[in-house]
């Protein structure tokens, strides 16, 4: 039996990493895909953990060669899910967790029909502005663009199986665990009917 494709996804400072991050914690089943991205490595970020850093030649050279899942162009720079080692994983069974943008996960629901796409939002606009503030990583003008691109990113949440809020982050990560359960149950009804001899 395949393995579910769970995409996270969200306008940038919704807090995708963070909620990320926990669910790894203690959904040990739950295999994170790393993408690959042509910014520069920042301080604290770990080559293969983080993301794979590559040259942008190489990113476009990947593109044409068919291996990428998705990818996306965010402030200049490509970022992207290797197609490979999804489906790798997927194929042994086991569960799979992207954490990227919408732009990308629109892509995903083209290739993977069947995954499973989770919205993340803010509470509201002024609070994904200050979160994106007190990361202090952007300027001022790279914020104004990232909330003008989270307006778009926002029309797009109906075409999610499902949208969830991280106004409380504890309530947050439940909230997609379960949400998770649910689908993973939902997909062994399916199987054990489909497996039944009669």
């Amino acid at each position: 039996m395949k393995g579910i494709l769970f995409v996270l996804s969200g306008p940038s400072g919704t807090g995708k990493g963070t909620v990320c991050k926990e669910l790894l914690n203690r959904e040990k089943d739950l295999f994170l895909s790393v993408s690959a991205t042509t910014r520069e490595c920042r301080e604290g970020e770990v080559e293969g953990e983080t993301y794979y850093y590559v040259l942008r030649d190489e990113f476009e050279r990947m593109i044409e060669n068919g291996q990428m899942l998705e990818y996306a162009i965010y402030n200049g720079n490509y970022y992207g899910t290797p197609k490979k080692a999804v489906e790798d994983i997927l194929n042994k069974g086991r569960d799979v967790l992207l954490e990227i943008e919408p732009q990308g996960a629109l892509r995903v629901k083209q290739l993977f029909p069947e995954a499973v796409l989770i919205f993340l939002v803010p509470p509201s606009m002024a609070e994904l502005k200050n979160r994106l503030l007190t990361r202090g990583r952007e300027s001022e003008e790279e914020i104004l663009d990232r909330i003008a691109t989270a307006k778009w990113e926002l029309e797009q949440a109906d075409k999610y199986t499902t949208i969830i809020g991280n106004d409380d982050f504890d309530k947050c990560v439940t909230d997609v665990i379960n949400y998770l359960n649910a689908k993973r149950e939902e997909k062994q009804i399916i199987t054990n009917l489909i497996n039944e001899e009669i």
